[in-house]
Protein backbone atom coordinates (compact mmCIF):
# COMPACT_ATOMS: atom_id res chain seq x y z
CA UNK A 1 0.00 0.00 0.00
CA UNK A 2 0.97 3.79 -0.74
CA UNK A 3 -0.61 5.32 1.53
CA UNK A 4 -1.55 5.37 4.93
CA UNK A 5 -4.88 4.69 5.24
CA UNK A 6 -5.43 6.11 8.89
CA UNK A 7 -3.97 9.15 8.13
CA UNK A 8 -6.96 11.43 7.29
CA UNK A 9 -5.40 14.48 7.38
CA UNK A 10 -5.54 15.84 4.02
CA UNK A 11 -9.42 16.05 4.52
CA UNK A 12 -9.68 17.10 7.75
CA UNK A 13 -10.39 21.11 8.27
CA UNK A 14 -11.31 21.29 4.33
CA UNK A 15 -14.07 23.27 3.19
CA UNK A 16 -15.29 22.07 0.19
CA UNK A 17 -18.16 24.03 -2.45
CA UNK A 18 -18.98 21.23 -5.50
CA UNK A 19 -21.52 20.98 -7.98
CA UNK A 20 -23.39 17.47 -8.99
CA UNK A 21 -23.81 17.19 -12.55
CA UNK A 22 -27.37 17.70 -12.01
CA UNK A 23 -26.91 20.92 -11.09
CA UNK A 24 -27.45 20.94 -6.95
CA UNK A 25 -24.66 23.06 -5.40
CA UNK A 26 -23.54 21.97 -1.76
CA UNK A 27 -21.06 22.75 0.57
CA UNK A 28 -19.37 20.74 3.24
CA UNK A 29 -16.69 21.56 6.34
CA UNK A 30 -15.09 18.16 6.97
CA UNK A 31 -14.74 20.00 11.00
CA UNK A 32 -12.93 16.89 12.37
CA UNK A 33 -12.69 13.11 12.31
CA UNK A 34 -16.05 12.15 13.53
CA UNK A 35 -18.17 15.39 12.61
CA UNK A 36 -18.54 17.51 9.38
CA UNK A 37 -21.34 20.74 8.92
CA UNK A 38 -22.49 21.01 5.60
CA UNK A 39 -24.91 23.87 3.58
CA UNK A 40 -27.30 22.61 0.80
CA UNK A 41 -27.18 25.77 -1.83
CA UNK A 42 -29.74 24.24 -4.57
CA UNK A 43 -31.26 21.24 -4.97
CA UNK A 44 -34.31 19.82 -3.83
CA UNK A 45 -33.91 20.70 -0.14
CA UNK A 46 -31.70 24.31 -1.31
CA UNK A 47 -30.70 26.13 1.65
CA UNK A 48 -30.92 23.33 4.15
CA UNK A 49 -27.98 23.11 6.39
CA UNK A 50 -26.42 20.87 9.27
CA UNK A 51 -23.90 21.28 11.74
CA UNK A 52 -21.85 18.68 13.79
CA UNK A 53 -23.34 15.88 11.60
CA UNK A 54 -21.60 12.64 13.35
CA UNK A 55 -20.35 11.16 10.05
CA UNK A 56 -17.95 7.86 8.86
CA UNK A 57 -14.45 8.76 7.51
CA UNK A 58 -12.09 6.58 5.47
CA UNK A 59 -9.37 7.01 3.49
CA UNK A 60 -9.44 5.02 0.47
CA UNK A 61 -6.06 6.13 -1.46
CA UNK A 62 -3.48 8.64 -1.40
CA UNK A 63 -6.22 11.71 -1.88
CA UNK A 64 -9.31 10.16 -2.09
CA UNK A 65 -11.00 9.40 0.98
CA UNK A 66 -15.35 8.32 1.79
CA UNK A 67 -17.66 9.94 3.85
CA UNK A 68 -20.73 8.72 4.93
CA UNK A 69 -23.33 9.48 7.44
CA UNK A 70 -27.21 8.79 8.46
CA UNK A 71 -28.97 12.07 8.96
CA UNK A 72 -32.12 12.27 11.58
CA UNK A 73 -34.59 12.78 8.23
CA UNK A 74 -33.63 9.13 7.43
CA UNK A 75 -31.72 10.17 4.66
CA UNK A 76 -28.04 8.24 3.91
CA UNK A 77 -25.26 9.65 2.17
CA UNK A 78 -21.93 8.27 0.94
CA UNK A 79 -19.68 10.53 -0.44
CA UNK A 80 -16.28 10.08 -2.67
CA UNK A 81 -14.01 12.90 -2.28
CA UNK A 82 -11.20 12.87 -4.89
CA UNK A 83 -8.86 16.16 -4.07
CA UNK A 84 -6.31 15.43 -6.43
CA UNK A 85 -9.02 15.54 -9.59
CA UNK A 86 -11.17 17.96 -7.86
CA UNK A 87 -13.84 15.22 -8.35
CA UNK A 88 -17.02 13.71 -6.02
CA UNK A 89 -19.22 11.33 -6.37
CA UNK A 90 -22.32 11.75 -3.97
CA UNK A 91 -25.14 8.80 -3.43
CA UNK A 92 -27.92 10.09 -1.75
CA UNK A 93 -30.95 7.63 -0.14
CA UNK A 94 -33.86 9.94 -0.03
CA UNK A 95 -36.45 8.32 2.15
CA UNK A 96 -40.10 8.81 -0.04
CA UNK A 97 -41.45 11.81 2.49
CA UNK A 98 -38.68 13.73 1.82
CA UNK A 99 -39.62 13.54 -1.99
CA UNK A 100 -43.29 14.02 -1.42
CA UNK A 101 -42.64 16.78 0.21
CA UNK A 102 -38.86 17.99 0.36
CA UNK A 103 -39.63 21.92 1.88
CA UNK A 104 -40.36 20.13 5.08
CA UNK A 105 -36.44 19.41 5.61
CA UNK A 106 -35.39 23.41 4.69
CA UNK A 107 -33.94 24.81 7.92
CA UNK A 108 -31.49 24.68 10.19
CA UNK A 109 -32.07 20.91 11.07
CA UNK A 110 -30.41 21.27 14.04
CA UNK A 111 -32.90 23.60 15.71
CA UNK A 112 -35.40 21.17 14.50
CA UNK A 113 -34.01 17.28 15.34
CA UNK A 114 -37.58 16.23 17.11
CA UNK A 115 -39.06 17.20 14.30
CA UNK A 116 -36.74 15.50 11.46
CA UNK A 117 -36.67 12.29 13.72
CA UNK A 118 -40.86 13.06 14.09
CA UNK A 119 -41.29 13.37 9.72
CA UNK A 120 -39.11 9.97 9.33
CA UNK A 121 -41.01 7.99 11.91
CA UNK A 122 -44.19 9.02 10.06
CA UNK A 123 -42.79 8.15 6.78
CA UNK A 124 -42.90 7.26 4.21
CA UNK A 125 -39.83 5.64 3.88
CA UNK A 126 -40.37 3.65 0.62
CA UNK A 127 -39.87 3.79 -2.10
CA UNK A 128 -36.60 5.01 -1.40
CA UNK A 129 -34.97 7.65 -4.10
CA UNK A 130 -31.52 6.99 -4.73
CA UNK A 131 -29.36 10.05 -6.24
CA UNK A 132 -25.83 9.10 -7.64
CA UNK A 133 -24.25 11.68 -9.24
CA UNK A 134 -20.73 12.76 -9.81
CA UNK A 135 -19.93 16.57 -8.75
CA UNK A 136 -17.39 18.76 -9.54
CA UNK A 137 -15.08 20.12 -6.90
CA UNK A 138 -15.36 24.20 -7.76
CA UNK A 139 -13.80 25.77 -4.24
CA UNK A 140 -11.22 24.25 -1.44
CA UNK A 141 -9.83 25.66 1.27
CA UNK A 142 -8.26 24.63 4.37
CA UNK A 143 -9.28 25.90 7.54
CA UNK A 144 -8.67 23.89 10.18
CA UNK A 145 -10.19 21.57 12.32
CA UNK A 146 -13.18 22.84 14.85
CA UNK A 147 -13.72 26.14 13.39
CA UNK A 148 -17.68 27.10 13.56
CA UNK A 149 -17.50 29.93 11.98
CA UNK A 150 -16.72 28.23 8.10
CA UNK A 151 -20.59 27.28 8.05
CA UNK A 152 -22.32 29.04 10.03
CA UNK A 153 -25.94 30.25 8.42
CA UNK A 154 -27.93 29.34 5.31
CA UNK A 155 -26.73 29.69 2.02
CA UNK A 156 -29.39 32.46 1.02
CA UNK A 157 -27.45 34.43 3.95
CA UNK A 158 -24.02 34.58 1.88
CA UNK A 159 -23.01 37.42 -0.08
CA UNK A 160 -23.68 37.42 -4.00
CA UNK A 161 -20.15 36.42 -4.65
CA UNK A 162 -19.58 33.51 -2.36
CA UNK A 163 -17.32 31.79 -2.09
CA UNK A 164 -15.05 34.01 -4.25
CA UNK A 165 -15.46 36.45 -1.31
CA UNK A 166 -13.25 33.79 0.93
CA UNK A 167 -10.21 33.38 -1.57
Amino acid sequence: MMFDKTDLSGLLGKHLVYTYDNGWNYEIYVKNGETMDYRIHSGIVGNRWVKDQKVFLVRVASDVYKISWTEPTGTDVSLIVNLADKVFHGTIFFPRWIINDPKKTVCFQNDFIPQMEAYREAGPIYPTEVIDEFATITFVRDCGENDDSVINCAASELPANFPDNLK
